[in-house]
């Protein structure tokens, strides 16, 4: 089972659950970016009462639900972790936080195509917001590469004023302007 295979029967199964989520990380990244290779899926779920319980009989058999929540240092919110039996892959569910900025790129996400299916995904302004902040907090190189990345395929497409508001807020503005001057025109 590939990565794009455990990442469609999540989703499907969330769907069936009716549990509202999006697809996140580096997924997000590449569908608005450049495709990088990645071991992992992430998703930001609208948890309900029973969704883990019952999400693992609903995903293939070679899907493992770990049944212990955790906490993520980067993002500051809890998740579940979904392994591919036999791998190194993994699926990660993070729990829709209290954060202004996660509360509202839920609110715009938006269902798109993923490799070969649909799923809900943030804006690419939100892609870029959110990078921003785990490439401030967390200092990955790989973040500043997707933020790159994003805002170079992306260019004037994107919302810039909404970028630039929530940096400001966010206090990664100059962060920000760094990652857009390194993009070499084209």
């Amino acid at each position: 089972m590939t990565i794009d295979d455990a990442l469609r029967a999540v989703v499907q199964a969330l769907e069936a659950l009716g549990t509202p989520y999006m697809v996140v990380g580096s997924f997000s990244t590449n569908f608005y970016g450049k495709r990088r290779p990645t071991k992992d899926a992430d998703l930001v779920i609208e948890l309900g009462p029973k969704t883990i319980s019952q999400l693992a009989p609903r995903i293939a058999p070679s899907l493992r639900v770990i049944p212990q929540m955790s906490f993520e240092t980067a993002t500051g919110t809890t998740r579940h972790e979904i392994e591919v039996v036999g791998t190194d892959l993994k699926i990660e569910l993070f729990h829709l936080s209290d954060d202004d900025h996660d509360q509202e790129r839920f609110r715009r996400r938006k269902r798109e195509m993923l490799t070969d299916h649909e799923a809900w995904v943030p804006t690419a302004e939100d892609v870029i917001v959110t990078k921003l902040r785990w490439a401030e907090r967390a200092g990955r190189q790989k973040d500043r590469n997707d933020l790159q990345t994003v805002v170079a395929v992306q260019g004037d497409a994107l919302d810039w004023d909404y970028i630039y508001a929530w940096a400001d807020r966010h206090g990664t503005r100059a962060l920000l302007d760094e990652i857009r001057a390194s993009i070499p025109p084209l």
